[in-house]
């Protein structure tokens, strides 16, 4: 075991093309670390429909020079055997650590496979390569990130010549010629010979924000910005001063690119303490509203002042304000969401006459919807201009929610106010979420084998009427490693995360409202039963 791990180590050694990576990697050899070199070279870090996601380091199971180049590589493959060779592969990137060096490896990978490649000018939010692929006529995107994980991580995914993110089976296509790589001795990587694209990319995004307004609007609402040590303060304030908002009150400590993250414990607005300094920001400035995007700028948060004191609103809150937004500007077409997303979203479109849509998690999923014409995900995701970019989109959330913020304040009224009111019409539909970072996957593992293996039948009481295990499939989905509980007047769904080491189970209860007086005991019987149901299912998974 010992020699069979420092044989394979000394040969990833010999091919590494990174000085950093190599001087780590010998050091370990040297010093006969087996249970570092274990975990590096126990296997290889999976290519799936998330393209590429780990720590950094050196060895197959870390995001590296190698693992990129080989999935740069792996990609050339597939897309010349699809007969697309000679095609343009268009390539972003955010501010991490190695996002630069990664993109430039992928530029040199496709210029050496007979590929056109082409380099976004600077880091920039993931949305502009999205846009930049069909905007261009790519036949493929990469854009190098890892969107709101630790510091310590990167990634690499990966878009075909739709704008969309893969979807199997290209995921298991293009991993297969990731394996059948036996060298990266055989990878042409040029020194030159790809394109690093102008401003013009931008612009062109920057122009198709128009499209998110409605002509006329309001644009009175006042915010406070926090781009989270990322790549959106720029673009978002390209676009709000072109929409003619006021401008964004920035939170300095967190305005620009830092790929330590220092304020933060993780770079996720959804994180405890995340919005802190935004929060203290608002109470000195009293804006309307506070926007954050995560670090790649594709998603988007935004928090309120309700009753007196600031709140994050959750993912699903947000969706369904945009949706009534849309409905009430006469918006057609078709309304999407996650299973784990709020059900609050089908009783909009149903009400307005509107398709409805469910589909797996992601929005590789969510912008394939046919006649798509509004998607959103819990976790602060939404696609609000289709036309344009065929994935979450942090900046033209973010523009349409500071619209509908305008038009409330015109009339004298806030988003909590519209929610209110969409509770009583709809019923009061509260969400939240059960979720369990690990150091170890298997603890995930084992937590999904109890649930399928000792089903709980009821939770806070309520008895489960339906239990499907989403690894089936169902007669609309796709199969997916998932639970799915269906209670009365609630709903459960367990899954592991695609992009993080969690466990995460997403809550939903709905709680009848007559009229706007019964809103405060509606929001205390939910809140019990979400507790419960959160304290039921902790004791059911083992968890």
């Amino acid at each position: 075991m010992h020699d069979d791990l420092i044989a394979r180590a000394t040969t990833w050694l010999a091919e590494d093309p990174d000085p950093e990576t190599r001087d780590e990697l010998a050091k370990l050899i040297e010093a006969g670390d087996v249970t570092e070199l274990a975990d590096r070279f126990g296997g290889t870090l999976q290519f799936g429909t998330a393209g590429l996601r780990g720590e950094l380091g050196a060895g197959p199971m870390r995001m590296n020079r190698s693992v990129v180049i080989r999935a740069a590589a792996g990609l050339a493959a597939y897309l010349d055997a699809k007969g697309q060779r000679g095609g343009l592969v268009v390539i972003g990137y955010d501010a991490r650590y190695k996002s630069a060096d990664f993109a430039r490896d992928t530029a040199a990978v496709m210029t050496g496979a007979g590929f056109r490649a082409a380099v976004l000018p600077r880091p920039l939010p993931t949305p502009v390569l999205a846009y930049a692929i069909r905007h261009l006529g790519a036949v493929a995107g990469v854009e190098v990130t890892a969107s709101h994980n630790p510091p310590r991580d990167n990634g690499y995914k990966v878009y075909l010549g739709d704008g969309s993110q893969i979807v199997p089976p290209a995921d298991a296509e293009i991993a297969a010629e990731i394996d059948a790589i036996v060298s990266l001795h055989d990878v042409p990587r040029p020194e030159a010979g790809w394109e690093t694209l102008d401003g013009g990319v931008l612009n062109a995004y920057l122009a198709r924000t128009d499209a998110v307004l409605a002509a006329g609007s309001p644009r009175t609402a006042r915010t406070v910005y926090t781009a989270m040590h990322g790549v959106g303060k720029d673009t978002l304030l390209a676009a709000f001063a072109r929409a003619g908002f006021p401008e964004p009150v920035l939170v300095a400590e967190q305005a620009e690119p830092d790929p330590d993250f220092p304020t933060v414990a993780f770079p996720n607005p959804e994180e405890p303490g995340a919005m802190d300094l935004a929060f203290a920001k608002a109470r000195e400035t009293d804006p309307d509203l506070i926007i954050a995007n995560d670090p790649d700028a594709d998603r988007c948060a935004a928090a309120v002042k309700d009753g007196g004191e600031w709140r994050m609103l959750r993912g699903d809150e947000v969706g369904a304000l945009l949706a009534a937004h849309l409905v009430r500007r006469g918006a057609r077409g078709t309304f999407a969401e996650s299973i784990v997303s709020s059900s609050l979203l089908g009783r909009i479109a149903q009400k307005a006459g509107l398709p409805y849509e469910e589909t797996l998690t992601g929005f590789k999923w969510i912008a394939r919807v046919e006649g798509l014409r509004y998607g959103y995900e819990e976790a602060l995701g939404y696609c609000v201009d289709p036309d344009g970019v065929r994935d979450k989109d942090g900046i033209t959330a973010a523009l349409l929610i500071t619209e509908l913020a305008s038009e409330l304040k015109e009339e004298g009224r806030t988003l909590p106010d519209l929610l209110d009111d969409l509770a009583v019409e709809h019923g009061l539909h509260a969400t939240d979420q059960l979720s369990v970072r690990v150091e170890d996957l298997s603890v995930i593992a084992r937590a999904m084998e109890q649930l399928r293996e000792q089903p709980p039948t009821e939770l806070a009481g309520l008895a489960i009427t339906k239990a499907e295990d989403l690894t089936l499939g169902t007669d609309r989905l796709p199969p997916t490693d998932g639970l799915r509980y269906t209670l009365d007047g609630a709903r459960v769904i367990v899954r592991p995360s695609g992009t993080e080491p969690k466990l995460k189970c997403y809550l939903e209860v709905v709680v009848p409202v007559a009229a706007h007086a019964g809103l405060p005991a509606a929001h205390a019987t939910a809140n019990d039963l979400l507790a419960a149901i959160k304290r039921d299912l902790s004791a059911a998974a083992g968890i």
